[in-house]
């Protein structure tokens, strides 16, 4: 059996000069087939350009294919308006911004907020069905088959004061957890029917430069298909949508050691961020690498938003009708011990049936004081913190951290609390926001400010609006990826080159 020649790194580019035959002609090489990867091949295609696909898995999807697929989109879409929404683009704009915080790319909010709507009728000719309804429940996901959500709490704590709020989540008309493999199935379609070549079971080892110029420009990749490196000319441009790092465990300890907290990584294999690596070795700059987003889905059933989150000092510290991954990205930070959600009994409900949380029973208990003592909290302190929360719930008004009318009452025994502490149990899934720095139209940046010719990222593999765990919403990174990759695959073919 035949094996590769050397031994090759991502980090390290090869030289143009050393290739002696290219396997490969085309004008744009995408790395990677998940959402980004076959948006951006589409958009190229249809741009004029020839376009080879390099898929390391034995099939097309990546971790869009793993996803809900909730497609993050507003400021005025057809199911926006057809179920009675009014969303602005500025409103989407404010929100994007104050949930990126000081890492905003205001550059890519602008962009993305002023296609979204096209994007969102791009995706519809592309066969992607979204039925003109809304599923108006606090949910994680859609049980049904429809479409609008709120997926970032833009209803709720701090944003709602920011932002008009706007349900900017759109479910694929599909019933349950399956929009992913739904998307990627209608994108597949697609390409299977332009006719875009797709070279599964390759993976991607290093980019090659053109060492003729000073630019050192990105003219082509190396790739492992049959156990055989293979070169491939891509006389356009580079993309590389081949994920983030979640997979990756030395990365995700060196960039992001928070995120070793949690329990389950969200992504596929091929997430090991090798495509951020590349970008890296000629050049281009990783940013917000220590970010990530984790989720504590501690919903459904609803109900247990009635409840109060504590620390290790029975204190709280966010609003409980917060979005999942705003509430997980707060509890990492309570480093000093345990953390708890204690309920009355009767809002426990249905946990055992419904919720994906996973948390165990750490106490129950008649009162607050033996609650307390159960817990081993400082006593008094959970008291105070009850007796406080009950008062401002009964008059409607949670003056600590602006909780919604709607989930406040004052809570009364018998008292349960859930354990979900990180590490003990609970579910944290997780995944990476750290990527190589891009414009809107994805190529890839030098820490210098300067663009690698030849080079665009997108998706995961970019750092994209998505960047921070508090600021997520769902939605954001099918969004990101499936406009990136259109981007880039339209400013990939509209490069000219000799």
């Amino acid at each position: 059996m035949p094996m590769p020649t050397n031994k090759v790194s991502p980090i390290s580019p090869i030289k143009a000069s050393s290739v002696n035959h290219w396997d490969y002609e085309t004008d744009v090489a995408v790395i990677g087939c998940g959402g980004a990867g076959a948006c951006a091949a589409i958009s190229a295609h249809d741009a004029g350009s020839r376009v080879l696909i390099f898929e390391l898995a034995s099939g097309i999807g990546g971790s869009t294919t793993l996803s809900s697929a909730e497609v993050y989109l507003g400021g005025g879409t057809r199911v926006q308006k057809a179920t009675g929404h009014r969303d602005t683009k500025r409103a989407m704009t404010d929100f994007l911004t104050a949930a990126a915080g000081p890492q905003a790319d205001k550059a890519k909010i602008v962009a993305y907020v002023a296609g979204s709507t096209d994007h969102f009728d791009w995706l519809v000719e592309q066969g992607v069905v979204f039925k003109d309804s809304e599923y108006p429940h606090r949910a994680i996901m859609a049980l049904t088959d429809d479409c609008l959500l709120y997926t970032g709490g833009e209803n709720a704590h701090p944003y709602n004061k920011l932002a008009p709020p706007a349900p900017r989540g759109h479910n694929l008309k599909v019933v349950g957890d399956n929009g992913g493999p739904l998307l990627m199935k209608t994108l597949g379609a697609k390409i299977d029917e332009k006719s875009i070549p797709v070279e599964l079971n390759s993976r991607a080892l290093a980019l090659i430069v053109d060492d003729s110029d000073d630019q050192q420009s990105v003219i082509g990749v190396q790739v492992r298909i049959d156990m055989q490196e293979r070169y491939v000319k891509a006389r356009s441009g580079v993309i590389l949508a081949s994920g983030g790092f979640v997979m990756n465990d030395q990365m995700v300890k060196q960039y992001a050691p928070e995120l070793t907290r949690c329990t389950v990584p969200i992504g596929n294999p091929g997430d090991t961020g090798s495509g951020i690596l590349m970008g890296m070795g000629v050049g281009g700059a990783a940013i917000n690498m220590h970010e990530g987003f984790v989720s504590l889905p501690f919903y459904p059933p609803a109900s247990l938003t009635y409840g109060i989150f504590i620390n290790s000092q029975g204190q709280r510290f966010v609003n409980e009708d917060s979005y999942h991954g705003r509430v997980g990205a707060f509890i990492l930070r309570e480093t000093g011990g345990p953390v708890y959600l204690v309920l009355a009994v009767e809002d426990y409900g249905k946990y055992e049936t419904e919720s994906y949380l996973n948390a165990d029973v750490a106490a129950t208990a008649e009162s607050i004081v033996e609650l307390e003592s159960d817990l081993n909290l400082p006593p008094g302190e959970l008291q105070a913190t009850m007796s406080d929360y009950n008062k401002h719930a009964k008059a409607g008004n949670d003056e600590l951290f602006h909780k919604d009318p709607v989930w406040l009452k004052p809570l009364e025994p018998p008292f349960v609390a859930l354990d979900v502490t990180p590490g003990r149990g609970a579910f944290y899934p997780y995944f990476t926001l750290g990527g190589l720095d891009t414009l809107p139209t994805g190529e890839v940046l030098k820490a210098s400010g300067d663009v690698i010719t030849g080079l665009y990222a997108v998706g995961r593999t970019a750092c994209g609006i998505p960047r921070r765990g508090e600021g997520y919403a769902s939605g954001m990174s099918v969004g990101d990826a499936t406009f990136t990759g259109r981007q880039a695959g339209m400013a990939a073919s509209t490069r000219t080159t000799t």
